[in-house]
């Protein structure tokens, strides 16, 4: 009996001390150019997977709309996060591209810019999830 009560206390106390915390990233897209389509979002939680649409730790997408699109990212445990967004003008679930590879529709990261050769690199677009935030990101 006093194992049981001494266990239930150990789950307690390690839920109060945020080991299990989920927390909420607020997200407000700002120059959306319609409202055809979805905003698409992955969240990625470390170097070698950023880009990479196999390894995405968390994804989805809202329902555009022109001005600006606002949603929640939802149950991210503390720690390191990258974000990709694009809007998906067409509905057809992918990053449309030329034949280059240059992005054709509207993308954005959570904190890096693209660059003149290709995208940001994970440690650019980087941020620390500790609790509940909101992030204003602006689509190019």
């Amino acid at each position: 009996m006093i194992k049981k009560n001494l266990l239930a206390l150990l789950v307690i106390s390690l839920l109060s001390t945020g080991l299990f915390a989920q927390h909420n990233v607020s997200l407000n897209i700002d120059g959306v150019t319609s409202e055809k389509g979805n905003i698409c979002f992955a969240v990625y939680n470390n170097e070698g997977s950023f880009l990479k649409f196999d390894e995405v730790y968390k994804s989805g997408s809202e329902k555009a709309v022109k001005g600006k699109t606002a949603f929640d990212i939802k149950d991210l445990p503390e720690g390191e996060y990258a974000i990709a967004i694009f809007h998906d003008a067409n509905g057809n679930k992918n990053l449309d591209t030329n034949m280059l590879g240059i992005p054709k529709e509207q993308i954005a990261f959570s904190k890096g810019k693209m660059k003149m050769f290709g995208p940001p690199k994970y440690k650019e677009c980087a941020f620390t999830v500790n609790s509940h935030m909101e992030m204003n990101i602006r689509l190019n």
